[in-house]
C-alpha cells in the first residue's frame, strides 16, 4: 500500500510498511513522535520534484480542480509498472477518482488516510531527505503567492498602479521640460535672439546650441543632421547680423550643460511614453483604442484604478476632470460642462465646435462599455474597441456632413416641413338654420329697450303735464292707445327689419334710425 503526499517541492510516494496501523488511528500520532519511529511506519519510495514555480502552480491548480497533472502522471507510471496490485492512499477523493480513471489504479480516501497525512506532515523534514528547510520554505511561499494570484485571477500585467505612476511622472516631466526650455531660450536669447524665432522646435533648438555654442561658430558648423537646408541657411544668415550681446566661454558651457539635461529628459520621456503605451495595451486595450493611451491613463489615474473607472456611468466619465466647472455651473444655475479629460481624445478634437458635445457623449458611452470589458472580462482583446471606434467615426462623419442616417445604414424619417395655416373667417347664417322666422332674441330685446327708452323731450313734457289736471289724464289714455297701435306696427316692421338685417347688416341700422325718427315725429304731432 502506497501513500501519495503532496509538497510545494514535488510529489512524494511513500510505502506503508504496516497496513494494520491504519486500523488504529486513535493512537497513530504516537508512532510519529520521533523520526526513528516514523521511518518504521512509512518509507520514501519516489520523489518527483517540480522544475520551477510555474510547474508547481500548474500542478497545484490541477489538484484543486481534481485533475491529473503531468508530474503526477509521470510519477504514477513508475508505480503502476512496479506494483500493479497495490492500492494508493490519497488525501483528495476527486484526485483519487481522476487517477483511477486515467491510470486504472485503486485509490483510497477516508478519515484514516487523513490522519496518516497529518502524521506524515509532522515529520516531513526527516522523511524527505535531501530537501533543506530554507528551500522548502521558499518554495512554499512562492507557490502560495502564485496560487493566490490564480484564485483571484490576478495578473501582474494588470497592475494599474504602474500606469497611474507613469502618467503622473509624464505630466511632471512635461512641466520640467517647459521650465528648462523657457530658461534656455531666455538665457541663450541674450547672445542670439534671432534663433528662437527661426527654430520653434525645442529639441532642434537645444541640439543646435549644444553643437554650435557661440554664434560665431555657426557659419563653420554643419547642421544638416539637425535642420533642413532652408532653415540652416536662415540660421547662418541671422547669425551674421545678430543683435545679441557677447558672452564668455564659461556662460556657454553652463548653457550647454543645461541642454544636455534637456536632451536626456526628452529621451527618457519618449521611453516612458512607449512603456505607458505598452502597459495600457496590456491592461486596457479597448479603452486605449478608443481614446488613446494618454487620455486613458489620465482617466484611470483620476479615478484611482481601472475597476473604479469601470464602476462610473458614462455621464460621469464624460465630465471626469471637470468637477469644479460642474459644481460652479450647478451653483450658478448655468449650463453644465459637456466634457472633461475626454476632450483631449483625438476623436473629440477632430470634431467641429457644434459637434464636440455630441461626439463626446457618444465616446463616453462607448468608453464606459470598453472599460468594463477590460476590467472584468476574460481573455480581453481589442476587437470591441475597434468596432466601437469604427461606429463613432461613422457617426462623426455623418454629423459633419449633416447626413440624417442611422448607424445601421437605414435612413431616418424625413424632416417634416412647417405647416402654415391660412386663417379664413366664416360667419354663421342663422336664417339657414331653421324654417321659422329668424329673430334673434338678443337683437329684439336690444331694439325693444331702445324703442321704449323715453327721449329727453318726452321727459320734459311729462313733467309739465301733471300741472294741467284732469285733461292730462285723457290725453294720456289717447297716447297709450296710439302707442299700442304704433307698437304693433313697429313689431311688424321689426320682424321685417331683423330678417333684412341678417342678410345685410348695414341696412338694418339705417331702418332703425328711420323708425326712431318716425317715433319722434309722431310724438311731436300728439303734443
Amino acid at each position: 500500500m502506497f501513500v501519495l503526499y503532496e509538497t510545494p517541492a514535488g510529489y512524494a510516494i511513500f510505502k506503508l510498511l504496516d497496513d494494520n496501523k491504519l486500523k488504529e488511528i486513535d493512537n497513530l500520532y504516537l508512532e510519529f513522535e520521533t523520526p526513528e519511529k516514523a521511518n518504521k511506519i512509512v518509507k520514501l519510495k519516489h520523489f518527483e520534484k517540480f522544475a520551477d514555480t510555474t510547474e508547481a502552480l500548474s500542478a497545484a491548480t490541477a489538484a484543486v480542480e481534481g485533475k491529473l497533472s503531468k508530474p503526477l502522471k509521470k510519477a504514477l507510471k513508475k508505480l503502476v509498472v512496479d506494483d500493479v496490485q497495490n492500492e494508493l492512499l490519497v488525501a483528495d477523493a476527486k484526485l483519487g477518482n481522476a487517477i483511477k480513471d486515467k491510470m486504472s489504479l485503486q485509490c483510497v480516501a477516508n478519515t484514516s488516510v487523513q490522519e496518516l497525512m497529518r502524521c506524515i506532515r509532522t515529520q516531513s523534514e526527516s522523511l524527505l531527505s535531501g530537501l533543506p528547510k530554507k528551500e522548502m520554505t521558499a518554495m512554499s511561499l512562492g507557490l502560495a503567492h502564485s496560487l493566490s494570484r490564480y484564485k483571484l485571477k490576478f495578473s501582474p500585467d494588470k497592475i494599474d498602479t504602474m500606469i497611474v505612476q507613469a502618467q503622473c511622472l509624464l505630466d511632471d516631466l512635461d512641466k520640467e521640460l517647459n521650465n528648462y526650455m523657457m530658461r534656455v531660450r531666455e538665457w541663450y536669447g541674450w547672445h542670439f535672439p534671432e534663433l528662437g524665432k527661426i527654430l520653434t522646435d525645442n529639441v532642434a533648438y537645444v541640439k543646435t546650441i549644444k553643437l554650435v555654442g557661440m554664434r560665431e561658430n555657426m557659419a563653420d558648423t554643419d547642421l544638416s543632421d539637425i535642420l533642413m537646408e532652408e532653415v540652416e541657411q536662415k540660421v547662418k544668415e541671422a547669425a551674421e547680423i545678430s543683435m545679441g550681446t557677447e558672452i564668455s566661454e564659461e556662460d556657454i558651457t553652463n548653457i550647454q550643460s543645461l541642454c544636455d539635461e534637456i536632451i536626456s529628459i526628452t529621451e527618457y520621456r519618449t521611453h516612458l511614453a512607449d512603456y505607458l503605451k505598452a502597459r495600457m495595451m496590456a491592461m486596457a486595450p479597448n479603452l486605449t483604442v478608443l481614446v488613446g493611451e494618454q487620455v486613458g491613463a489620465r482617466l484611470i489615474a483620476h479615478s484611482g484604478s481601472l475597476v473604479n473607472l469601470a464602476k462610473h456611468p458614462a455621464s460621469t466619465l464624460q465630465i471626469l476632470g471637470a468637477e469644479k466647472a460642474l459644481f460652479r455651473a450647478l451653483k450658478a444655475k448655468k449650463d453644465t460642462p459637456k466634457y472633461g479629460l475626454i476632450f483631449h481624445a483625438g476623436m473629440v478634437g477632430s470634431a467641429s465646435i457644434k459637434n464636440k458635445g455630441r461626439i463626446s457623449r457618444s465616446l463616453a458611452a462607448k468608453a464606459s462599455l470598453a472599460t468594463r470589458v477590460d476590467a472584468f472580462g476574460d481573455d480581453v482583446t481589442m476587437q470591441l474597441g475597434i468596432d466601437h471606434r469604427a461606429k463613432l467615426e461613422t457617426r462623426l462623419r455623418m454629423l459633419e456632413e449633416g447626413n440624417n442616417k442611422r448607424l445601421s445604414g437605414v435612413k431616418a424619417k424625413a424632416k417634416l416641413q412647417k405647416f402654415h395655416a391660412v386663417s379664413e373667417v366664416k360667419t354663421f347664417k342663422v336664417a339657414t338654420d331653421s324654417t321659422l322666422p329668424s329673430t334673434s332674441s338678443k337683437k329684439l330685446k336690444a331694439e325693444d329697450e331702445a324703442a321704449n327708452a323715453p327721449s329727453p323731450k318726452k321727459k320734459k313734457i311729462e313733467e309739465v303735464e301733471p300741472e294741467m289736471g284732469e285733461p292730462s289724464t285723457e290725453k294720456k289714455k289717447k297716447k297709450k292707445k296710439k302707442n299700442k297701435d304704433e307698437g304693433a306696427a313697429e313689431e311688424s316692421m321689426m320682424d321685417d327689419s331683423v330678417a333684412a338685417a341678417e342678410e345685410e347688416t348695414p341696412t338694418s341700422t339705417k331702418k332703425n334710425k328711420k323708425s326712431k325718427a318716425k317715433k319722434a315725429a309722431a310724438e311731436q304731432d300728439d303734443e
